[in-house]
């Protein structure tokens, strides 16, 4: 189902942006690298590109920017979990122990939005759609499929996630500590312990893009001087590797296993 024509439950992954120092360089690498289209916007949203894959919504980037005073933050990218109310979702996300980066928010009659952290300190961002819903294609080459929280504390996620959002942690069966992420249902997401890693990589959502072929997509991505963080490699859901852009931003890419 790569185009996405009905509403997104709350708690479904709906959306990720990425906020680049350069924002017309990374507009450039990204076009470069999965053809997507996308311009600045008007300056009343920030100059915010919503890109687009064959015509639909798919990501958006935008420039970075720190508030007065504030550090400059960091070139990541951001996913969105769906509400029907950021209001109340936000209220329920403190009561649960999570903390506010950037409260509640109208985008104009787009929809309503808000960025905060999970008590391990992974940080995501909630979506209340009003005129724009989000992406309207996933799961095809170039687009959103898959994304993944790294966490030291998967009980904690759990207490956290479904008291914010209703969502379930379950594991997945015969794989060594991996959980799913569960909207009615249906697996919307992955969870996985953060790994060992010397350089004390936080808590962190891990976004996934589709690709027709890692391995190439990668050495793509080399010659346009992105990094790679773990090269092409095989696992159960296809072939993947952890990549990084030429700004430091990084994320996923995967072919997935032809279905069974």
């Amino acid at each position: 189902m790569p185009e996405v024509t009905t509403p997104y439950a709350t708690g479904t992954p709906c959306w990720v942006d990425l906020m680049a120092k350069d924002q017309r360089a990374a507009l450039d690498f990204y076009a470069d690298l999965f053809g997507w289209q996308g311009q600045p916007g008007p300056a009343e949203f920030g100059g915010y590109a919503v890109c687009e894959l064959n015509g639909r919504a798919v990501a958006g980037i935008g420039p970075a920017m720190a508030p007065e005073g504030m550090p400059e933050p960091p070139t990541v990218w951001t996913g969105y979990l769906a509400s029907t109310d950021a209001q109340a979702t936000q209220d329920a996300i403190v009561a649960a122990g999570g903390a506010l980066l950037a409260p509640v928010m109208d985008v104009g009659d787009l929809g309503r939005m808000l960025i905060a952290a999970d008590p391990q300190g992974a940080v995501f961002g909630v979506w209340q759609p009003g005129e724009f819903s989000g992406a309207r294609v996933v799961n095809e080459s170039g687009a959103l499929t898959w994304n993944e929280l790294h966490t030291n504390d998967v009980p904690g996620a759990t207490s956290f996630y479904g008291e914010a959002f209703g969502i379930e942690i379950e594991p997945v069966e015969g794989a060594d500590a991996y959980w799913e992420l569960r909207v009615g249902g249906r697996a919307v997401g992955g969870v996985t312990l953060l790994a060992k890693d010397p350089t004390g990589t936080p808590p962190h959502w891990l976004t996934y893009f589709a690709v027709d072929d890692v391995d190439s997509t990668v050495d793509a991505l080399v010659k346009r001087e992105g990094l790679v963080l773990a090269p092409p490699f095989d696992m159960a859901a296809g072939r993947m590797a952890v990549v990084a852009d030429a700004q430091g931003a990084p994320f996923a890419m995967i072919t997935p296993a032809p279905a069974a």
